[in-house]
């Protein structure tokens, strides 16, 4: 997604995703962390998201060897969302139980 910022005497006008925005920053750094927390957002949700579809497709699964096969992928999705704070690691470690026990009564 992109994003631009407009520098203007009241303040830095965003466009993000048809939306319009004013940021009043008083600080250069504060600009540019503005810009970055936006990108890294946008970074996060889609590695979010991205995990929780392999975990669907995980679930979803009836055979016990594919699922066995999809299982270390989800399972370091899920460790590298919680290494970098994306979600709690308690949580990782919740969802990857689990996902193995759905895997085990197959």
């Amino acid at each position: 997604i992109l994003v631009t910022g407009v520098r203007f005497s009241y303040g830095l006008l965003f466009l993000t995703r048809l939306i319009i925005y004013t940021v009043m920053a008083n600080h250069k750094s504060s600009i540019k962390r503005i810009r970055s927390n936006e990108s890294k957002r946008v970074l996060n949700k889609y590695q979010h998201k991205t995990t929780r579809n392999a975990m669907r497709k995980l679930r979803g699964t009836k055979d016990r060897k594919e699922a066995e096969g999809l299982f270390p992928a989800v399972v370091a999705m899920l460790d590298k969302l919680a290494k970098r704070n994306i979600i709690h690691k308690n949580k990782a470690a919740n969802l990857k139980s689990g996902l193995q026990l759905r895997i085990n009564t197959l």
